[in-house]
């Protein structure tokens, strides 16, 4: 065989190899719609390439990832909790979900410490989680049809509700002067529930949220809209319930921002117009007009705190 051929033939088995090898899944994203004292609902999407095998959730506490620097434990640790989302469910599925085997940008509803009576779920993690605990969870499309496993997408803090909520409500200056940082107040205790919260689609440290509720609004209807959200979303992660109207507010004010970051963190701009309907229905849930009314005394502060968006369905 000549060296013309040799080399030939070299570059068609590589080029043969490289065509069968499997490709890789994109990694879904990871959200969380809503807790309660022994669950927590998400909503996982799907990457470009889809989820065909379906996916798998693993949850373990946060406290065992902060003593670990961070860094996940081998799949073989005890304290990773592990389920694997194949089929078609049954019980959670108000969102529209049908399937866990997902196609590009599919969405799928679960609901972690819900699953005894689940179907289409495989796996050993069907217990309820413990009220009050801050939680770490990741996603990951299955391999499976040539394709391999994506890789775990990036860690999201969740936080079940603790036996000590309040349905009741705080304004917006009585949240801006009870937390950490400059939301501090001469004695006051911080009883901010959460670490984060997600406005629009972007997600705010608790440093942020402090500085955009001590951003003076100026003539932006986001600033002062994202006021009265905050709020809100601090009033029902410490267990206000939003009656229907208000929980439609939070979801149409979260659609109204979008992308846009609020200032001083960003730049955002929206016309006072296009908010104040929004921020007013807030402002009465807040204020106690509306909903299970202004609370009487102070919030124990909880244990641990997490990343809870919303407790409404």
């Amino acid at each position: 065989m000549t060296l013309r051929n040799s080399l030939l033939t070299l570059l068609l088995t590589l080029t043969l190899a490289g065509s069968a090898s499997a490709a890789v899944l994109d990694s879904p994203a990871v959200d969380l719609d809503y807790s309660s004292r022994t669950s927590i609902a998400l909503d996982v999407t799907a990457g470009v390439s889809g989820a065909p095998s379906g996916f798998t959730v693993e949850w373990m506490d946060a406290g065992v990832l902060d003593a670990l620097g961070g860094a996940w434990p081998a799949a073989s640790d005890s304290r990773i909790q592990r389920m694997d989302f194949v089929g078609t469910p049954t019980l959670n599925i108000e969102n529209g979900t049908s399937s866990y085997r997902l196609g590009s940008f599919q969405v799928a509803g679960v609901e972690l410490g819900d699953l005894f009576d689940e179907t289409g779920v495989v796996g050993n993690s069907h217990a309820e989680l413990l009220p009050g605990v801050e939680y770490v969870v990741r996603v990951r499309a299955n391999g499976g049809s040539g394709d391999d496993a994506s890789p775990f997408s990036s860690t999201r803090r969740v936080t079940t509700l603790g036996s000590s909520a309040q349905n009741c409500t705080y304004t917006q200056g009585y949240w801006k002067n009870h937390g950490a940082g400059a939301c501090h107040s001469g004695n006051n205790a911080d009883v901010w529930p959460v670490a984060s919260l997600t406005i629009g689609t972007v997600n705010y440290t608790a440093a942020e949220l402090c500085a955009i509720f001590n951003q003076p609004a100026q003539g932006n209807g986001l600033t002062s809209m994202a006021h009265q959200l905050i709020a809100a979303k601090l009033n029902i992660a410490q267990g206000a319930i939003a009656p229907a109207a208000v929980a439609q507010a939070i979801a149409d004010a979260d659609a109204l921002i979008g992308g846009l970051v609020a200032p001083p963190v960003g730049s955002g701009y929206l016309a006072p117009s296009s908010t104040s309907g929004l921020t007013n229905t807030l402002d009465q849930f807040n204020n106690g007009v509306t909903g299970p009314g202004h609370c009487g005394a102070t919030p124990t502060a909880p244990s641990t705190w997490g990343n809870l968006k919303s407790r409404y369905r």
